[in-house]
């Protein structure tokens, strides 16, 4: 069973940087990957997501431009770099892993995510 742990979640004003990791317990080359947040009283919602090699990425409209998915397979661990931070990007931050393929258009399907990790804090200040 893979096991993930975030971490680089943190308070940041307003038009602030930070960058997320999510590390792997084991090797998860072959697994496409994803970032999810979830605010108080909120649906858990989509940010990002990377194929397995990271010749394929995805975003939600509300991050295009400002968060960016990488991912470094010898490290097993992907990174959510967020840039121009807004206080609607206050949220608790999960990765996850999808042990089985799937077309980039089902990215944002946190029902296709097998693993999750225990989530990151993230609060932006106004």
């Amino acid at each position: 069973q893979v096991q993930l742990v975030e971490s680089g979640g943190g308070l940041v004003q307003a038009g602030g940087s930070l960058r997320l990791s999510c590390a792997a317990s084991e090797a998860f080359s072959s697994y496409a990957m994803g970032w999810f947040r979830q605010a108080p009283g909120k649906e858990r919602e989509f940010v990002a997501a990377i194929n397995w090699s990271g010749s394929s990425t995805s975003s939600a409209d509300s991050v295009k431009d400002r968060f960016t998915i990488s991912r470094d397979n010898i490290k097993n661990t992907v990174y959510l770099q967020m840039n121009s931070l807004k206080p609607e990007d206050s949220a608790v931050y999960y990765c996850a892993a999808a042990t089985s393929s799937m077309p980039r258009r089902e990215y944002g399907s946190r029902w296709k995510y097998d693993y999750w990790g225990q989530g990151t804090q993230v609060t932006v200040s106004s």
